[in-house]
């Protein structure tokens, strides 16, 4: 299947945008990287999850403690992956290479792989942001519709009930399934893989490997295999939900769009710009511990037009992307609060639940 392509437009909004956030950080004469705020937090998040997991792995507790510290591992992991792979994987981490490659490989020691999330993430999804067959986080399989484009089954009637369970298997179906799965194949959805290079192939399985021992072999050996196993799904359901419901929130609720390309030209209606607000939404924004735990990624429109922009500037950049979208008259799609993100959430899977 061939890739949409986005039309050149004058005057092009996505230009005077790009002029004006590059302005602004020459006028404040700071890098649009993440500097010792970043990192900071990178070093508070490891060595909480550092702490917790040896305490859980050297001290005798009640097991009401061990499920609460398992559940608190489980929010580490979610919180390390939107902090810190997040932005390491988007080169935004830090000004040099190397550490937004350590950054971004923090993903790889959780159970997943930054080379497969760099290709569905970065080269898909932030192209073709909630595109019908190519945007891959679209498709969670046959138990959930998410875009009035695909196929309406039976069980869809009722998977605005049902949705919040499977969202927490989604961390279990990510570093089990879907991995190997777009490994094997050779390619996410219909678009296929860059060709992996050796460090690429080594970079996966020890990865895997990693993982394994850490949070599997380890753990077993220690405390036994039906105490692990159920640590095990504390930590990883609760990671899940948590993951699946902060980018769910971005861009399948009632007010974003899923456009499709023209039949004839192969083209999008609206530039690359215009288009990435009419499919993203923003919520909580003025919640600073939100900001703080999701990584910014409450603020997923200015993520999404700058990429290569650490979190930490999204408050900034708000001001000026919502007065650039006022000017050209394009939407701008906004929450106030996580919970009514979470409701349109809710409405938008039952209405799809309800339509052919």
């Amino acid at each position: 299947m061939a890739t949409p392509k986005f039309p050149h437009v004058t005057p092009s909004f996505h230009a005077v945008l790009k002029q004006r956030v590059q302005k602004y950080f020459e006028e404040k004469q700071t890098a649009t990287t993440g500097g010792w705020r970043i990192l900071s937090k990178a070093i508070i998040l490891v060595a909480a999850l550092t702490a917790v997991y040896i305490v859980l792995m050297a001290v005798a507790m009640p097991v009401w403690l061990a499920l609460v510290l398992s559940g608190l591992m489980g929010l580490l992991i979610a919180t390390i992956g939107f902090n810190i792979m997040h932005d390491g994987g988007h080169g935004s981490f830090s000004k040099h290479a190397f550490i937004n490659k350590l950054a971004a490989l923090t993903l790889n020691m959780l159970g997943g792989s930054a080379y497969m999330w760099n290709q569905k993430h970065n080269v898909i999804h932030h192209a073709y942001t909630n595109v019908h067959e190519v945007d891959d986080d679209l498709d969670a399989g046959i138990l959930l519709r998410m875009s009035k484009h695909q196929q309406k089954l039976g069980i869809h009637k009722v998977q605005h009930f049902y949705f919040w369970f499977l969202y927490c298997l989604l961390y279990l179906f990510w570093i089990f399934y879907s991995d190997f799965g777009k490994y094997f194949k050779g390619r996410i959805g219909t678009v296929p893989l860059s060709k992996m290079s050796l460090k690429d192939h080594l970079s996966f399985w020890i990865g895997k490997l990693l993982f394994a021992s850490i949070f599997m072999i380890i753990p077993i050996y220690v405390h036994g295999f039906v105490s692990w196993m159920i640590g095990f799904l504390v930590m990883t359901m609760l990671s899940g939900f948590v993951l699946s419901i902060v980018f769910q929130l971005a861009h399948t609720v009632q007010d974003t769009a899923f456009p499709l390309a023209n039949e004839a030209t192969g083209k999008m209606d609206d530039e690359w710009a215009v288009h990435q607000l009419k499919t993203t939404a923003n919520f909580a924004t003025r919640s600073k511990l939100v900001s703080w735990l999701v990584g910014g990624l409450n603020f997923q429109v200015e993520h999404h037009l700058f990429p290569r922009i650490s979190h930490i500037h999204y408050p900034e950049i708000n001001k000026i992307v919502k007065q650039a979208c006022a000017e050209f008259n394009v939407p701008y799609i906004e929450y106030k609060t996580m919970g009514k993100a979470i409701a349109s959430h809710f409405m938008y899977l039952r209405s799809l639940a309800k339509t052919a």
